[in-house]
């Protein structure tokens, strides 16, 4: 089973949810916004794909967010971010049998199909 690790008003989200389905993939939706998220799991996701893939420094959070948070960030600064602000974490996020996939590119989607 795949889980799928997002915020549910995303555009993103919605369309890799409906691929998911059209595909006959088995999967779960969770909410990191609203059902929230935990150090350790960003922690492993750190370690799987690098703080900055996680990152998301495209979106409306992080432009808001004061220029002295913006500095200096590192793997810590970069964590504490993203469980304040789940907005932050790139999206989506695949979990399937320890392996993290981020984003919903050609590339993800290949990586997707081709996971067992």
């Amino acid at each position: 089973m795949i889980t799928v690790n997002g915020l549910k008003n995303c555009d993103t989200c919605k369309k890799a949810l409906k691929w998911l389905e059209h595909q006959g993939v088995e999967h779960c939706f969770h909410d990191v916004r609203a059902a929230g998220i935990d150090h350790d799991r960003l922690l492993r996701w750190c370690g799987e794909v690098g703080w900055e893939a996680l990152l998301n420094r495209r979106g409306t959070t992080w432009r808001k967010l004061p220029e002295g948070d913006k500095i200096g960030i590192d793997e810590e600064k970069a964590i504490e971010l993203m469980l304040e602000f789940p907005a932050l974490i790139k999206r989506p996020v695949f979990e399937s049998d320890g392996k993290i996939i981020v984003g919903f590119q050609h590339e993800q989607k290949d990586a997707l199909l081709a996971r067992d």
